[in-house]
Order: structure tokens, then C-alpha cells, then sequence
């Protein structure tokens, strides 16, 4: 069939785009910390029940050591601080925006490769890099405009704190790739990345267990299952996006060149635009719009 990795990333992109409305519409109701480790735990069933059907057994232990200290710490610093920022961005400065400022972990995770494993980088990379910040720059900096009486559109605050929150969302999830691919590289191959994903998400499963102990906020999460629509929207997020949209991703990379999927998982930014006129009713600027598109060109620059 012609086109089958192109529309299996345009499918992949969508998935992802449904996970972060049905992740902000959970937070909003629940909060994000309590979101996160039902999505993890949703996530750790779901990837179980793969591995045991695929492989007779649920999670990789015939891994070395080095594949688990990496992907460990991949998954603790990646789905658990990563993902807590990221969670609080959504609450704070909406899905369209905080994706948007995240899709900077591409260029972000560029540098950080660049820096310590010794990657090299085009002129037109880097050029990717800058337009991809600038992109960005156009959607956050640009002014609020006050609300008015006569229209049913609301307008999104982007507050300070919530750009740092998609920050440290941004820079887990770009340092957690890179202790991802560290640790999935053995032999000069890669490991199943379905299996790596596991180990991942046990570490932060084991995180958010440690912390809601020690901080006794476990009456949190017992008030947040109680909540059946925040529990069903977790459940549908994490079929979505961390099950269905990471399998997904994987067979693009069957069908297209990886500069070219990453270039197609890239368009996140601009699906959620749709999404958040005519869903959320909220105001969307034509400079708004216009730095997501540039956001992703500079993405594209840095995946030639």
C-alpha cells in the first residue's frame, strides 16, 4: 500500500495529540501528580501484558546491568520529573503550549548529544535548532490579548511559571532519551524498545510509590480514583499515547527513514491548534499559529 509509514506517522501523531487532551482534562480535574501514576501504572500493566504474550515473561530481566542502571535513570529522570513538569504545564498553560514547548526536547537532546557523546551536527542542524527557538519564541512571548465581552473564545494565559514547568518537562524528556539510547545500545545494536520502555517505566512507577510515602499523600490518589471521569480519561491516555502511540512510532521507523518520522512526530504542535479552537474554544492568534509551523520546520531542518 503507497504511503503506509506516512499515514502510520500521521495516525501516531494523532494519538499523541488525543493523549495530552485527555492528560489535561484529567489533571484539570484530579491534579497531575495523582494523573501521572495512574497513567504509569496503566502504562506498566498495559506493557506487561505485551511482553508476557509476545516474549513468556513480563519484564526483560535477561537485560544487563548496564542496560537497566541506564534505562533506569532514563525513567526516573524521563517519565517520572519529566513527566510531572510536563503534567503541570498542561494544568497551567493548556495542551497547545506546553506541547509545543516541549517539542524543544529535539534540539535540546541535539545538544546534549553533542556535548557528551560526541555527535556532530550539520550547518543546516543547527540552523534548525535557532528557527525551532524562534518558532517557539513566537508562541510564548507573544502578548495576551484581553478578553472580549462579545466573544465565546477564551483566552489562554501563558504565565511564567507554566513556561517552566514545559521546561523542565522539555529537558527530562531530552535527558531521558539520551540515558535511554545510552542504555539501550549493546553490541553496537539496539535493544527491543518495547522492553526498554518497560524498564522505564518501572523506575518511575518505584519513584512515584517512594514519593507519595514519604510526602503521605497516598489520600490523594484514593480522592482521584474516586473521581470515575478523570479515571476513565487517565485510561484513555494511556491506551493512546504512552500503549498505542509508542507502538506506532516504532513501526513508522519499519516504513520511513528515522530523520523523517521524528520530522511527522514532530507535527504534534499543530494538530493540538485544531483541537484547541474548536474544542476548548480558545483564542488562537495567527502569530501563534505561525510559530508552531516554524517551530517544526525548524525540526525538520534539524532532522535532514
Amino acid at each position: 500500500m503507497a504511503y503506509t509509514g506516512e499515514l502510520i506517522a500521521l495516525a501516531t501523531v494523532l494519538c499523541w495529540t488525543m493523549s495530552a487532551q485527555f492528560f489535561e482534562a484529567a489533571s484539570r480535574r484530579v491534579g497531575a501528580t495523582p494523573v501521572n501514576i495512574i497513567r504509569i501504572t496503566f502504562a506498566l500493566i498495559l506493557f506487561s501484558i505485551l511482553l508476557l504474550i509476545r516474549n513468556g515473561f513480563p519484564v526483560p530481566l535477561h537485560f544487563s546491568a548496564h542496560a537497566w542502571i541506564y534505562l533506569s535513570l532514563s525513567g526516573i529522570i524521563g517519565f517520572f520529573l519529566g513527566d510531572i513538569f510536563l503534567f503541570k504545564a498542561l494544568v497551567e498553560i493548556g495542551a497547545r503550549v506546553a506541547m509545543l514547548i516541549f517539542s524543544l526536547s529535539a534540539p535540546a537532546t541535539a545538544i546534549i548529544g553533542w556535548l557528551f557523546l560526541d555527535e556532530t551536527y550539520t550547518l543546516y542542524q543547527w540552523l534548525g535548532m535557532l528557527v525551532t527557538l524562534f518558532g517557539v519564541g513566537m508562541v510564548i512571548l507573544v502578548k495576551t490579548p484581553k478578553p472580549s465581552a462579545s466573544s465565546s473564545r477564551t483566552v489562554r494565559n501563558i504565565s511564567f511559571k507554566g513556561i517552566l514547568y514545559g521546561i523542565g518537562g522539555m529537558l527530562g524528556q531530552a535527558l531521558g532519551y539520551v540515558l535511554s539510547k545510552t542504555g539501550m545500545k549493546e553490541g553496537g545494536e539496539f535493544l527491543d524498545a518495547f522492553s526498554a520502555t518497560q524498564i522505564r517505566v518501572i523506575a518511575a512507577f518505584l519513584c512515584f510509590l517512594i514519593y507519595f510515602s514519604i510526602t503521605g499523600k497516598w489520600k490523594n490518589i484514593g480522592t482521584a480514583l474516586k473521581d470515575r471521569k478523570a479515571v476513565v480519561l487517565t485510561a484513555a491516555g494511556s491506551v493512546v499515547g504512552p500503549f498505542l502511540g509508542v507502538s506506532l512510532s516504532l513501526l513508522t521507523l519499519h516504513y520511513l527513514t528515522t530523520g523523517v518520522a521524528s520530522t511527522f512526530l514532530s507535527l504534534v504542535p499543530v494538530f493540538i491548534i485544531p483541537f484547541s479552537i474548536f474544542l476548548h474554544k480558545e483564542h488562537v492568534s495567527i502569530r501563534a499559529s505561525a510559530g508552531a509551523v516554524i517551530a517544526v520546520f525548524g525540526i525538520y531542518l534539524l532532522m535532514a
